[in-house]
């Protein structure tokens, strides 16, 4: 009985030994369950969560096997057997076991101790390598219906380029079926259509992503995407349907529709590859050659700047069908195309939808608009009713004309999506390989004579790249709340497989907005695989001089002003910026490892265009508010900017090389910092006013937060932009590239006071002005201009400011992926009330305040993993979760008073 006994209470210490700790994520390449690694050595992360305070990892293993129903056996063979590691680490751990297999899954599990001496072990997750060389794809070619002459391949178009391809291209769709007769064990597809595809089998489609693969600067590479497809197969026949459309693979040329430029990489085509596994052990591929069918698509026309049209009378609706009758069809010819990458960012998706709030009739043009309430990144969806001939075209738009028609004089214009009926009479359809920026759309029905198109149901699809949501923001102050809508509708609707500057007229992914949106941008997206693209797409379109060009993946090269739309410094270093960020924000070194020699190069490029120091080339601060029309930068002049950004690259330049070990790298770095510094004064300093060239809030601003204002002069310089704002009643006139800094400068020297009256009034242009315009997006100017983009995210700055001061989740400085956190929220005399949650790489921090009858509290939770100083101000004696907290977690600072606490939940009262 005692023994019993003994083992009852043994086994009730071990299992709440397990329940105080919890392996909440397991990640693999900083991707769930991912299918496609990339590397031979993925990294595993992952979260903890318990019930106690103050608790660390102490140890950790981590298991990988190929069999993973032996994986958790002692006696079976493993892949890699880590044993268990004394180490606090759970973030980016490297494989250090036998040489992984392309196409291969394996699985993994991960165990932890506290220091408590709780233990976790996770779930069993799993990761499938991705084909890693060429001769990984065996035999497959990539296929197509026709090939664009090399004569007309032009994969970098200037935007002046007068070339026209006078030929239309049809868009092409696949078949090909094949048999089963045994029992599968796994199968696996690996698929790549340029531009994008849409992938059925047995005429059902196989995911429900939108535009894929993502985009690249195709004559480097392109990506494909991995399907597990073991319990989508049918024994007997099956069928495989692929459409492909251009996507910016191919731009084509079609009068009466909008194209912005001519870039070409060639016409679609169509890389595949599907190995099957049995379980009596043998195999089958089926892969892409001249067998596979190829026919004229019902997708009569697609592009990413002119719409789409769908033809139901080119082909039945059952084409896709395992049952297909395809032998009239042509085949396939084989082709050239690029290298292939598995794709490693999450997939675009439809991930909001509108319903019309409104409806109304315009006579002129005999037309129907919905409005659907909200400007965002999409499509529309519509459910008709008709006959065989008839026509149904949509003007998506952002405004409205006076007469209440779609407003695209300064969005792209003509865009439409248009249905021509087949034998169906009633049906749903949807564009598949292009999207607008819309809030309205008009309906225009054009029936055949004697017919009538009847419209039964219309939708707008916002769609978006569909990583997680990791950060929420609220706050008891309305417009402030608004404020944040706005800028995250601006964000998530530029938010695809690239940062786009807009969801209509370009679609392009200028660079400025990665490093100075980048740090809004993490605080509600994760944001980790996205930024790695983005920089990806920097070094496949660096130049071979070194100049990292304005726009990634560049696919045209604008030559109005010369070099100005090319060569940005303030563009550019988004390649330095952004991966020095990104390694602070979530802890992956290969940020910078990756990145290293573009970064070189890079600075080697802008060292080689200064004059004296100084760079006087591009845009500046770009849509400042000055006398004139927005654009080019009215009050700050060329090299201010430009050189200020110099010299914060090289400033990063040398944390980086220490970083990495590269000490001579790191002298050099320094040294030409030290001399940018001089030239920039002894160029724009005025002494006499404590001023920067015009004296402007984006010239002080940037010479303040970057560090380029002497020690004796601070104070000065500080004061003259204090005055410039105080003497426009608080009005900023930053721009694009200004604002951030702006904001940075202003909170770093405890200003948060004139941040919050530059941007609580909306009777002058900024956020507040937008939305009193009619704005439910973010836009591209200041004053919400009818005649710019109305849904842009380069000004959404203030957004940072919402989560890191008004919310005060910040990290300390030297820390990394949020291991060291310093919660300080401001501004608690003028917002009563403000609720901020982020999910940093170690969990949730959360910060909950509020203002009661007898003072604030604060609710906050620290992450396992991690340690907080809480900094609240010096009002008198604070419980924590009811009692007086100890006072060697006390300090005092100035007028506030600092808390050290360590993971946990806790409630402070003042």
């Amino acid at each position: 009985m005692k023994i019993v006994s003994l083992l009852c209470v043994c086994l009730l210490i071990s299992a709440s030994l397990f329940a105080d700790l919890r392996i909440k994520e397991l990640t693999v390449e900083n991707r769930i369950n991912p299918l496609g690694i990339n590397t031979l050595t993925p990294a595993f992360s992952w979260k903890l969560t318990s019930a106690k305070k103050d608790v660390v990892q102490r140890s950790y293993r981590i298991v990988v096997s190929e069999d993973s129903a032996q994986l958790v056996r002692a006696t079976a063979a493993k892949t890699w057997d880590s044993g268990n590691i004394s180490s606090d680490q759970s973030l980016f751990i490297k494989y250090k076991g036998s040489a992984l297999k392309a196409g291969t899954t394996y699985y993994v599990f991960v165990e932890v101790e506290d220091n408590y001496g709780a233990r976790a072990k996770s779930e069993i997750c799993h990761f499938h390598m991705g084909l890693l060389t060429e001769a990984d794809w065996g035999k497959a070619e990539w296929i197509a219906r026709e090939k664009l002459p090399d004569s007309l391949v032009n994969p970098l178009p200037l935007s002046s380029s007068k070339l026209r391809i006078d030929k239309n291209y049809d868009l092409p769709v696949f078949r090909k079926t094949f048999s089963l007769n045994k029992k599968v064990k796994s199968s696996y597809a690996y698929v790549s259509g340029l531009g994008h595809y849409e992938l059925q089998l047995n005429g059902k489609r196989l995911d429900d992503a939108f535009l894929q693969p993502g985009w690249t600067k195709y004559d480097k590479e392109a990506y494909y995407v991995v399907y597990d497809l073991t319990t989508s197969l049918q024994q007997g026949k099956n069928a495989f349907a692929i459409l492909l459309g251009n996507g910016f693979y191919y731009i084509p040329p079609i009068k009466g529709r909008y194209q912005k430029h001519k870039v070409a990489f060639g016409l679609p085509k169509l890389k595949m590859k599907v190995v099957t596994v049995y379980e009596d052990g043998t195999s089958d591929t089926v892969e892409t050659d001249e067998s596979w069918k190829v026919h004229a698509s019902p997708i009569a026309f697609s592009s990413m700047y002119g719409g789409e049209d769908f033809d139901a009378r080119i082909l039945p609706k059952d084409w896709t069908d395992v049952h297909y009758d395809d032998s009239k069809w042509e085949k396939a010819i084989v082709v050239g195309g690029p290298a292939l990458r598995a794709q490693e960012i999450a997939p675009t998706k439809v991930m909001e939808t509108f319903k019309p709030v409104s409806h109304q009739i315009v006579p002129s043009r005999k037309s129907e608009v919905y409005d659907f309430g909200q400007n965002a990144s999409g499509i529309v969806s519509i459910t008709i009713r008709g006959n065989e001939g008839d026509t149904i075209r949509v003007y998506p738009a952002e405004l409205l004309n006076a007469d209440g028609s779609a407003n695209q004089k300064h969005t792209g214009s003509p865009y439409y999506y248009q249905y021509i009926f087949g034998k169906e009479k009633e049906v749903t359809w949807s564009p598949r390989f292009t999207y607008y920026g819309l809030r309205y759309a008009e309906v225009i029905k054009m029936p055949v004579a004697g017919s009538q198109v009847d419209m039964l149901h219309i939708e707008s699809h916002h769609i978006r790249n569909s990583t997680s949501t990791v950060g929420t923001f609220v706050s008891s102050d309305t417009l402030f709340n608004q404020i944040h809508e706005l800028i995250k509708w601006g964000i998530q609707s530029n938010m695809v497989s690239v940062f786009t500057d807009c969801p209509h007229r370009e679609k392009l992914g200028w660079l400025e907005q990665l490093h100075l949106m980048g740090p809004s941008v993490q605080y509600n997206f994760d944001g980790g695989t996205l930024f790695a693209k983005a920089l990806r797409d920097m070094r496949m379109s660096q130049t071979a001089d070194g100049l990292v060009p304005e726009i990634a993946p560049e696919y045209v090269q604008f030559d109005w002003g010369g070099d100005m739309f090319r060569d940005s410094p303030e563009w550019g270093s988004s390649s330095i910026l952004l991966a020095w960020y990104a390694y602070q924000w979530y802890g992956d070194k290969t940020y910078l490892t990756d990145n290293y020699s573009m970064m070189k190069k890079y600075v080697a490029y802008l060292q080689s265009k200064a004059k004296d120091n100084i760079l006087y080339q591009g845009l500046s601060d770009w849509y400042d508010i000055g006398p004139e029309r927005p654009g080019v930068s009215q009050l700050t002049p060329h090299g201010v900017t430009g050189t200020a950004i110099y010299y914060y690259d090289l400033t990063v330049m040398g944390h980086i090389a220490e970083e990495l070990g590269y000490a001579d790298d790191k002298l050099y770095f320094d040294s030409l910092r030290t001399e940018v510094y001089t030239s920039f004064n002894n160029t724009f300093y005025k002494a006499e006013q404590g001023q920067y060239a015009t004296g402007s809030q984006t010239a002080q601003a940037m010479a303040i937060y970057m560090g380029l204002v002497d020690e004796q002069n601070q104070e000065k310089v500080l004061q003259a932009l204090l005055q410039d704002i105080s003497s426009r009643d608080t009005s900023f006139t930053a721009g694009d590239v200004g604002h951030r800094y702006l904001i940075q400068a202003l909170t770093n020297n405890n200003k948060d006071d004139m941040i919050y009256a530059m941007h609580k009034d909306d009777t002058r242009p900024g956020y507040g002005y937008q939305i009193r315009k009619g704005a439910t997006a973010l836009t591209e100017s200041w004053a919400a201009l009818p005649n710019v983009s109305n849904n842009h995210f380069m000004l959404g700055h203030l957004m940072e400011w919402f989560h890191a001061s008004l919310g005060g989740i910040r990290q300390a400085s030297n820390s990394v992926a949020f291991k060291h956190l310093v919660i300080e929220p401001r501004l608690l005399d003028k917002v009563a009330d403000v609720k901020v949650t982020y999910e940093t790489p170690y969990g949730e921090v959360m910060l909950d305040r509020k203002l009661t009858i007898k003072g604030h509290t604060y609710r906050i939770h620290v992450p396992v993993g991690t340690e907080a100083k809480v900094v609240l101000p010096k009002v008198g004696k604070y419980k924590i979760n009811g009692k007086t907290p100890k006072k060697s977690i006390l300090s005092t600072v100035g007028d506030n008073v600092s808390i050290d606490l360590g993971s946990g939940v806790y409630h402070i009262v003042e």
